[in-house]
């Protein structure tokens, strides 16, 4: 069997992942309720996170809601400005900018996004797992309950967690559905007979099913198997990156401490003492070799690091792993091993702190930098980026108007003094009222002659028609005159195009 070096066995945690055994089953993970002031600034995050979430959707701006992502019929409100797929172009420089200031904000602050704002997160700890606590118990009393014969308590338990789970996944499907197809919509399917809305019914019941799929059986795995961000950790990640991290420095080497009164140790708790006393065979026989040692023990204990080895960090963990091994792909930066670890050193009376957001050079030098290079690189670009996005914004109008000349017609003498062209048009409605449109040649002077009604443009649409544009021949400029026409609505300028007119030679 070939040797392991001491470098690859302290590295052999990444090689699995905590939910898996050697056998590739998976682990059920039973975190212990956590508690502290981490947790309760998440509960209060989380708490206004819902509120919103659930009351975004009967928020109204100007009678239209106030996020609406409708990916069928293209159509998008966001808070109250409407946005047409002729702003398609305005999305991807959006989705690009999102793009590089989550990797700026992971470089700096790793996956702290995931531990606080995620809805995965959100929902499976401040949601789902209270029920369950509340349910079931902590995690001991789940373990039993999971592990006991069916009776009628455990039949009552697991049946009233799940029809709860149940309840609350179809609540979030309507709320899912209420940002893509609308709050109106979502409520006919509710109240409406299920074959007047057999669509809708069942894209709800697909939804519904799906996300109690998620937060009653996947869980973690979401966070370490499904979710692409965790993976992006690999190579956004630096030494310099505030993350949860352990202080080695200060916790190391870990170990029990030795009380002053030792009591009966069981079997157990023997074979436990016997391991833990290897664990510091090498730093007694440090200790010994000291000429005025003369208790090896107590040198011993004043040696060891802060970290009693009490394992809270890891059973607080809703991913199941040891954060004392260092920054790991399924760590989702959800404070619990703080708060655990924090109890515990109040309780043995040493400085908090031993676990913490911290980068990885912060802990082994003592300071902590954080625009490097590489971040203040990634600003500048977010900052143009930003700046980009407000100039394209701001400068968007809600009505767009496309006037070409007709293909394959030439110019028309209209008498001795005139000349006309054909054009088409389309008028572009972003918004969701209906107007009437009136065009104005402006430059150089002439008449628009419209063929047909005055055109109405209606909402989310687009009006298509025809017209002549007709100018004196003596105020053209050559075969090719730039010209340019002002679109009104009510008397309100909406938009200016430019385009060419054909006339003759000289």
């Amino acid at each position: 069997m070939r040797e392991i070096t001491p470098f690859e066995d302290s590295e052999e945690y990444r090689d699995h992942i905590a939910t898996v055994d050697d056998r590739g089953k998976r682990i059920w993970v039973y975190p212990k309720k956590p508690k502290g002031k981490f947790t309760s600034a998440r509960t209060y995050l989380s708490c206004a996170f819902l509120i919103f979430l659930f009351g975004a959707p009967f928020v109204k701006i100007n009678g239209e809601p106030m996020l609406l992502f409708d990916i069928l019929k293209r159509h998008f409100i966001i808070f109250g400005v409407n946005f047409a797929p002729q702003d398609f172009h305005l999305f991807v420089l959006a989705m690009l900018t999102f793009v590089v200031f989550i990797i700026l904000f992971t470089v700096i602050y790793g996956r702290l996004f995931c531990g606080w704002v995620c809805p995965q997160t959100v929902f499976m700890e401040m949601v789902f797992r209270k029920i369950e606590y509340w349910i079931e118990g902590d995690a001991n009393a789940q373990r039993r309950l999971n592990n006991a014969p069916w009776t009628n308590e455990k039949i009552l338990k697991k049946g009233a967690k799940q029809a709860i789970f149940f309840a609350i996944s179809v609540l979030i499907a309507n709320t899912f559905l209420a940002y893509i197809i609308g709050l109106d919509e979502v409520l006919k399917i509710a109240s409406e007979p299920v074959s007047q809305n057999l669509a809708g019914f069942i894209a709800l019941m697909v939804f519904s099913f799906a996300f109690f799929f998620v937060f009653s059986w996947m869980r973690e795995q979401i966070c370490i198997a499904i979710c692409p961000y965790g993976r992006l950790q690999g190579v956004l990640l630096d030494k310099s990156s505030i993350v949860v991290h352990y202080d080695h420095v200060r916790g190391e080497p870990r170990g029990k401490i030795k009380r002053d009164a030792p009591k009966p140790e069981s079997p157990l708790t023997s074979i436990q003492s016997s391991v833990r006393q290897s664990e510091q065979a090498v730093a007694l026989e440090m200790v010994e070799a000291l000429p005025n040692a003369a208790n090896p023990i107590e040198a011993v204990q004043k040696s060891l690091g802060d970290c009693i080895d009490c394992k809270l960090c890891i059973h607080v963990c809703p991913t199941g792993i040891d954060i004392r091994n260092g920054t790991q792909l399924e760590c989702v930066n959800c404070t619990a091993c703080i708060d655990a670890c924090d109890e515990v050193m109040d309780k043995v009376q040493r400085p908090r702190g031993l676990i913490r957001y911290a980068s990885a050079t912060s802990i082994e030098t003592k300071t902590q930098k954080i625009f490097t290079t590489r971040v203040k690189a990634y600003t500048v670009v977010l900052a143009l980026m930003v700046i980009l996005n407000i100039v394209l914004l701001s400068t968007r109008s809600e009505v767009e108007v496309l006037l070409l000349r007709t293909p394959g017609m030439l110019y028309q003498k209209v008498g001795t003094t005139h000349i006309s062209n054909l054009y088409n048009y389309e008028i572009i409605n972003k918004t969701r009222d209906t107007f009437p449109v009136e065009f104005r040649l402006v430059n150089p002077s002439g008449r628009v002659k419209l063929i047909g009604k005055t055109p109405f443009t209606k909402a989310s649409d687009i009006t298509k028609g025809a017209m002549f544009v007709e100018i004196e021949r003596k105020k053209l400029t050559g075969r090719k005159t730039r010209i340019e026409v002002d679109i009104y609505s009510n008397g309100k300028k909406l938009d200016r195009v430019k385009t060419n007119f054909l006339g003759p030679m000289n």
